[in-house]
C-alpha cells in the first residue's frame, strides 16, 4: 500500500483480507504448525521457503504488524520483538559482537543507556557517547577501525534534543557503517528517518504506536539500501555464510532489502526469543489504526501545554522543540514539520523537591514509568528511569535533577493546563 497516504496505511496497511476472509486481522494463537511432510518442514528450516514452524522465531499475526510498520516508515523488511529494549539490543547486536565498537548519541533514554554502556559493555562492545551537537569533526574523532554503527533518537526521551539526521547520517556513511534510528517519539507519521538517510529503525511500540498502555514491544525496520557486501570485512555475519544455518550467505542470498532482518530472525530471535505475542501484535494494530489521529492531538496538548509554563513565573525552563525559542526548534522544522510529540520537559523552581510536590499535586497526569499514552502521566527520570546514572553522565544525558517529564495523552486542553496551574499554584 505504498502508493497510499501514511493515514491509510495506519488503518488498512499490511493486511488485505480475500473473500469471505476476516476483516480483523487473526490472532494465530499457536506456538506450531503442521506440515505434511518433513521435507517441507526442512525447507523452511533451510530458508529455502517461506512460512512458519515455531512463533519463537515468527509468527502469522506478529508478520501482518511488522508489514505495516514497515511501510510506514518506507522500508524493505521489519520484524516486531518482545520490547523497544529488545529492539535496539538485536539491531546492534545483529551486526557487532566482542571487539566492536559503537558510536552514540550521549542523549538516548536512560535504559538504552544501560543496555550498551553497562550490559553490552560486558558482552565486550564499547560504546562512544557523543553530543547530539557534535561537529562532523567531533563526530569523527570518535570513530575507530571496528566501529560498526551509529545509534542516535529521532527526538530524545527525556531531554527531547532533535537528532541532525542527515549529519550522522553522511558520518556514518563517510565511515562505511550504518546509522540506526530509535523513531519511538516522533513515529512515522511525523518523520520518517530513512528519508533523511538513516538505514535502520527501531521502535518501542509500547507508546504511541500502541497508544493505550496494553502492551509491551517493539519493532525493527530495515531500509533495504545500506550495502552491506560493500563492506564485507566489516560485516562479516551479513557477508560470509553462517555455519548454524547451513551456510547461508545472508546478504547475498536475501539480498540488500532482506539480508539485516532475515539474519535478526534466523539468528537472534532462535537464541535469545524476544517474540512479541500476537495477542500483543494484535493490540499494537489496532493501536497504529489510530495512530495518524491520536499523533497530532498529543502535539496540539503538548504545544499549548508548553506555552502555558514557558510563561509560568515557578517554572525555571521548558524544553519542547515546537517553542520557537528551543534550541532545537530550527531541527524540528526541518525534520519534523507536522509536529513532534506530546512528550514536554521541564524544570521546577525548588529543584527536585518541588518537582516530586507538584507532581503529586496533580489530578489529572499520574506519575508513572511509561510515556506517549493516551492519558496524561509525568515522571521525575533522575530518581526513576535514569537513577543508575552519575551526575556526570546525567548532565551528558541532558537529565538534570529537577527535570519533569510530562507525557500530555488525549484529555482537554484546557483541562491538562488548568491542572498543572492548581498544582503550581499549591507549591
Amino acid at each position: 500500500m505504498s502508493q497510499f497516504s501514511k493515514d491509510t496505511i495506519c488503518v488498512q496497511g499490511g493486511y488485505t483480507p480475500g473473500n469471505g476472509e476476516p476483516r480483523q486481522i487473526p490472532i494465530v494463537q499457536s506456538t506450531t504448525f503442521k506440515y505434511a511432510t518433513g521435507d517441507a518442514m526442512g525447507a523452511l528450516f533451510d530458508l529455502k521457503a517461506s512460512g512458519y514452524f515455531y512463533s519463537r522465531l515468527q509468527n502469522p499475526t506478529c508478520d501482518t504488524v511488522a508489514k505495516k510498520i514497515c511501510e510506514l516508515e518506507g522500508g524493505t523488511a521489519a520484524m516486531l520483538t518482545s520490547s523497544g529494549q529488545a529492539a535496539s539490543f538485536y539491531s546492534i547486536f545483529n551486526i557487532a559482537s566482542c571487539g566492536d565498537h559503537i558510536v552514540s548519541s550521549a542523549t538516548i533514554y536512560g535504559g538504552t543507556f544501560n543496555l550498551f554502556a553497562v550490559t553490552m559493555k560486558r558482552m565486550g562492545i564499547e560504546f562512544t557517547f557523543v553530543s547530539p551537537d557534535a561537529t562532523e569533526e567531533e563526530l569523527n574523532a570518535a570513530f575507530r577501525p571496528n566501529t560498526k554503527a551509529v545509534f542516535g533518537e529521532t527526538i530524545a526521551n527525556p531531554a527531547l534534543t532533535v537528532l541532525d539526521i542527515e549529519k550522522f547520517a553522511r558520518v556514518a556513511h563517510a565511515h562505511g557503517v550504518p546509522l540506526i534510528v530509535d523513531n519511538t517519539f516522533a513515529t512515522p507519521v511525523n518523520c520518517r528517518p530513512f528519508e533523511w538517510g538513516a538505514d535502520i529503525v527501531t521502535h518501542s511500540t509500547t507508546k504511541y504506536m500502541d497508544g493505550h498502555g496494553a502492551a509491551v514491544g517493539g519493532c525493527i525496520v530495515d531500509s533495504g539500501k545500506f550495502n552491506w557486501l560493500a563492506y564485507p570485512d566489516k560485516f562479516p555475519g551479513l557477508c560470509t555464510p553462517d555455519e548454524s544455518y547451513h551456510g547461508v550467505t545472508y546478504a547475498k542470498d536475501f539480498g540488500l532489502e532482506g539480508a539485516f532482518i532475515t539474519k535478526a530472525t534466523a539468528q537472534l530471535m532462535r537464541d535469545f526469543g524476544s517474540v512479541q505475542s500476537p495477542q500483543s501484535a494484535f493490540l499494537l494494530n489496532m493501536g497504529l489504526e489510530s495512530l495518524h489521529v491520536r499523533m497530532a492531538r498529543h502535539c496540539a496538548n503538548a504545544q499549548a501545554v508548553a506555552e502555558f509554563l514557558q510563561g509560568h513565573e515557578k517554572i525555571s525552563w521548558v524544553v519542547y522543540p515546537g517553542l520557537k525559542n528551543d534550541k532545537n526548534h530550527e531541527l524540528a522544522q526541518k525534520y519534523l514539520p507536522n509536529g513532534s510529540c506530546g512528550v514536554i520537559s521541564f524544570g521546577v523552581k525548588g529543584g527536585r523537591e518541588a518537582a516530586g510536590r507538584l507532581m503529586e499535586g496533580l489530578k489529572i497526569a499520574a506519575i508513572e514509568t511509561h510515556v506517549a499514552d493516551a492519558r496524561s502521566c509525568c515522571l521525575h527520570p533522575a530518581s526513576t528511569t535514569h537513577r543508575q546514572m552519575s551526575d556526570e553522565e546525567l548532565l551528558a544525558a541532558g537529565v538534570s535533577a529537577d527535570l519533569i517529564r510530562l507525557s500530555c495523552g488525549l484529555e482537554g486542553t484546557n483541562d491538562l493546563i488548568a491542572d498543572l496551574a492548581q498544582a503550581l499554584e499549591n507549591l
